[in-house]
């Protein structure tokens, strides 16, 4: 697969991840403390994409790298907030093994792009 191809379906594989974080937000508990977390897992979640379609625009390979290393952050503590969600049991365990599923791939493609990159 060409580069451009790659970058494109990672795009679109990131946007998606967002908006079912979003859904997945959206049924979480109305308490104070479900709001905190649906704001740090709506934050983090969508901002992965956000940063990833920077870096395919990013004017160095410096800021690249960068903008990588953000969104790698993101899955990251995205991750977290939907192990807590899944300790707590706050929603449906099917819903939620799939989309931790898809960020720890998120993840492990981030962190392969990190790597991998060159200055």
């Amino acid at each position: 697969m060409e580069n451009k191809e790659f970058s494109k379906r990672l795009e679109k594989r990131t946007k998606a991840f967002a908006i079912g974080i979003i859904k997945l937000s959206i049924n979480l508990p109305n308490s104070v403390e479900g709001k905190v977390i649906r704001n740090q897992l709506t934050k983090s979640g969508t901002s992965i994409g956000a940063n990833y379609r920077e870096a395919n625009r990013a004017r160095s390979k410096a800021d690249f790298k960068n903008k990588i290393k953000i969104s790698e952050s993101e899955t990251n503590e995205t991750c977290y907030w939907l192990e807590i969600i899944e300790d707590l049991k706050w929603t449906e365990h099917q819903l939620l093994e799939s989309i931790l599923t898809e960020a720890n791939e998120l993840l492990a493609i981030f962190t392969s792009i990190g790597k991998n990159l060159q200055l």
